[in-house]
């Protein structure tokens, strides 16, 4: 997906390396003169240096919207200096992430993408955005907030090494920020630190310099402009903290959420296998393990959509409801796939008529991947009014995701009509995702044992 994370800071750069990893497409937006203390670990630093290097994936500075859009294709995390990021009304990303940390909304809005999440304090979840992610130490860092806001920030430092308050490096007065020691460097409590408007600062533990801020920078006096760590290991100046990629992993785990919510899924396990001569979805075995066991394990990681099974076997009744997804009888398969299609899309509708899409699977497909699943739900978040196709070099198969818009026509359908008819109807909308051959092979003949 496209994900436009706001501010380039330390816990920013925490979100952006996590969904980086997840393979999401990134650019953060900064201002001219970022005001990061652990540059080290941070994006921003492109700002002024052009590329910044964080535990391996690589941020470069962009000069345009349309340069950090062409950037972020390319394999690295773009940076754009774009306080009002407005590079999303060009880019049109799938998710926003408001990461500045400036303890208020300063111009988040519900509407900026199809998802929206906010860091920290100062957002509602549900006015300002769609989740909240927790920013404040404890056993709910990282957790999404989907209704109401986060605890307020007390500005007191976790405790490290028994140190909290004495570990923050702080301006003596207003001006620009002088550095006399580095990131980096190991210091004494007492020891010259920096001149801010000419004003000295002094070390008050002893330890590594974790942060500060760069030359200068315009400050004002009481201005947090680094900090001390007093375990005294200079490795961890490079290293991402625990606090950031906890609030990362929270973020990739809440758009994983908030994506599920808007689509429901449908398993077809209800045909009369007429040539495979028997009943393959209980007979057939995939590495020893049942036909449908296999389809209904891959939906686990879909724990957020609504997941219905049509089924006529008491087997897949009970084996679905194990997992907790809501199960249809269909009784009458003689009258065709159309039927079961019809009592899943309703049953779908029944508990959600506010999806986005409902995508509709074979029980004996055995080798679809879960993460092409997923790719074609982020397509359908990403397109809407779109029939999104499972597919192989140009070749259409199943699944197939669609949008609500699709509802009525595909109520229409009658006897064994799947929605190829609509799909030819409705080409332009057509959006394929590309997977492995194998994955769109059904089981139509029975295996060699």
């Amino acid at each position: 997906m496209k994900i436009l994370i706001k501010g380039a800071g330390d816990l920013a750069t925490g979100v952006a390396w996590e969904l980086f990893r997840e393979g999401h497409r990134i650019i953060m937006t900064e201002i001219a003169v970022p005001l990061t203390v652990r540059r080290q670990v941070a994006y921003s630093r492109a700002v002024y240096e052009g590329r910044a290097e964080v535990e391996g994936v690589i941020g470069v500075l962009a000069g345009s919207a349309e340069e950090a859009i062409a950037l972020s294709e390319q394999g690295v995390i773009s940076v754009l200096v774009d306080p009002e990021a407005r590079v999303r009304e060009l880019w049109q990303p799938e998710v926003v992430i408001d990461a500045i940390m400036a303890k208020k909304n300063i111009g988040t809005t519900l509407t900026d993408a199809p998802l929206v999440l906010a860091l920290g304090p100062g957002f509602t979840a549900g006015k300002d955005c769609h989740a909240v992610i927790e920013t404040m130490r404890g056993e709910n860092l990282g957790r999404p907030i989907y209704k109401g806001s986060a605890i307020p920030n007390t500005g007191v430092p976790g405790m490290v090494g028994g140190y909290a308050m004495e570990r923050l490096i702080k301006a003596s007065g207003d001006g620009l920020m002088e550095p006399v020691a580095a990131i980096g460097d190991i210091v004494e409590k007492g020891g010259l630190l920096a001149y801010t408007g000419d004003e000295p600062v002094y070390a008050q533990i002893d330890g590594v310099i974790r942060g500060m801020l760069q030359t200068d920078v315009p400050v004002k006096k009481g201005m947090k402009i680094g900090d001390v760590d007093p375990r005294k290991d200079e490795s961890l100046v490079y290293l991402i903290s625990d606090k950031s990629h906890k609030i990362g992993r929270g973020c990739v785990e809440t758009i994983r959420t908030l994506l599920q919510r808007q689509f429901g899924i449908v398993v077809l396990a209800a045909g009369l296998s007429r040539r495979y001569g028997g009943n393959k979805l209980l007979e057939e075995r995939i590495s020893e393990e049942p036909l449908y066991e296999v389809t209904l394990d891959k939906l686990s990681r879909f724990s957020d959509c609504i997941c219905v099974v049509v089924t006529r076997f008491d087997e897949i009744e009970a084996a679905a409801k194990q997992r907790g997804m809501v199960v249809v009888r269909n009784g009458v398969p003689e009258l065709g796939i159309s039927h079961s299609l019809h009592l899943g899309l309703l049953a779908c509708l029944e508990r959600n008529p506010y999806l986005r899409g409902v995508l509709f699977m074979v029980c004996d497909q055995p080798y679809l991947r879960a993460e092409t699943m997923e790719r074609m739900l982020e397509e359908g978040l990403a397109h809407p009014q779109a029939v999104v196709c499972a597919s192989h070099e140009g070749r259409r198969g199943n699944p197939v995701l669609w949008d609500t818009c699709y509802m009525s026509d595909l109520l229409s359908l009658t006897g064994d009509a799947g929605g190829r008819q609509i799909i030819k109807k409705y080409q332009e909308h057509v959006r394929l995702v590309e997977c492995g051959e194998k994955e769109l092979q059904d089981v139509d003949i029975r295996t060699e044992s």
